[in-house]
């Protein structure tokens, strides 16, 4: 069914149809009724490159989120949801495109074809290219994390130098002196990511505050990197007794290298740190964790996105956010200290 159809049942001509469907153009109540009554019979749906091509919006967001390893963890997956399901109530879809960095692709066909109408960047970088690039163009964007530089920009961030200082505070007022930090991929670090390195500072800050003994390790994506990471803590420094983590996909790791070394959690040792809160419940005993509010991010990251396009003029807004750390039962006091 196409608007030629509707326009001959409704006595009208195509462009009167065009006018009524995109409102570029006053039609008189009583046509538009007649035209509605035409649309609702046939069960019309405007083709959606016809509807870009008539009110130049295509109705559709981009989600720029590369995968920082070879898949998408379980937070990852969490955030991709939440901006579907929120783009969803202002009836947009979604494009995802896994680029890096600015050169890629997948990127530059996002832009240069005009494929949506505004686009939100994930895996943020403390020097980030994209950020940069869509800034330059004016193309309207909001990030989900923070540059080095984020003053007048449009994101949505979690502090996470805040929340891994709280970890470490946590673990420091239940008298542990040795505690490890299990950090995302090296590769991560090296690549600038604003997560990796703010979780860094945080911890190096809150550990020197306190006078702890600490060692801080990388950590792949995966449970088997997990273990393998648990090992090495015990090995370098037996005495440590409890971990923080930004690695919620090498947490089941973490567990099963503990409960094979004969590590109680969290008599003999307390695991925490910041992880989406269901992941944090996956685990036995539940993790004592800072919640990473995946759904909230993508709402407000949509909510801001949909703000910049409806209102291209609009001063540049952020949000912030650092959750308290909910306490489940994996940690404790240090044996002995009671």
């Amino acid at each position: 069914m196409n608007i030629g159809e509707i326009a001959r049942r409704a006595g009208v001509s195509r462009s009167t149809v065009s006018y009524a469907l995109s409102g570029k153009r006053p039609v008189s109540d009583a046509t538009r009724r007649k035209i509605r009554e035409v649309i609702d019979e046939l069960g019309y749906r405007p083709n959606a490159s016809a509807r870009a091509l008539a009110n130049g919006r295509t109705s559709t967001i981009g989600l720029v989120f590369p995968p920082a390893g070879s898949h998408y963890t379980g937070m990852q997956l969490d955030f991709i949801g939440s901006v579907v399901e929120a783009a969803a109530a202002y009836d947009y879809d979604v494009l995802l495109s896994p680029s890096g960095v600015d050169s890629d692709r997948s990127f530059q066909r996002l832009l240069g074809e005009r494929r949506v109408d505004g686009a939100i960047l994930m895996e943020i970088r403390l020097a980030d290219d994209r950020v940069d690039h869509l800034a330059d163009l004016g193309f309207p964007s909001v990030a989900i994390g923070r540059t080095a530089h984020p003053e007048g920009g449009w994101w949505v961030g979690l502090d996470h130098t805040a929340l891994v200082q709280a970890c470490v505070h946590h673990l420091a007022d239940l008298g542990h002196r040795r505690i490890a930090f299990v950090n995302r991929p090296e590769q991560m670090l090296r690549a600038g990511y604003e997560s990796a390195h703010r979780g860094l500072d945080g911890f190096t800050k809150a550990a020197a505050e306190r006078g702890l003994t600490v060692r801080t390790y990388h950590c792949g994506d995966d449970a088997a990197s997990g273990q393998a990471c648990l090992e090495r803590i015990l090995r370098d420094d037996p005495a440590t007794t409890g971990l923080v983590t930004l690695n919620e996909a090498a947490l089941g790791g973490l567990y099963r290298g503990l409960a094979r070394a004969g590590r109680h959690v969290p008599r003999d040792f307390s695991v925490t740190g910041v992880v989406a809160g269901r992941w944090a419940e996956t685990v036995t005993p539940q993790l004592t964790a800072a919640d990473v509010p995946a759904e909230e991010m993508g709402r407000l990251a949509v909510d801001l996105l949909v703000e910049r396009l409806d209102n291209p003029d609009a001063p540049a807004r952020n949000h912030l956010l650092a959750p308290p750390i909910s306490l489940r039962a994996s940690t404790g006091p240090v044996f002995g200290t009671a």
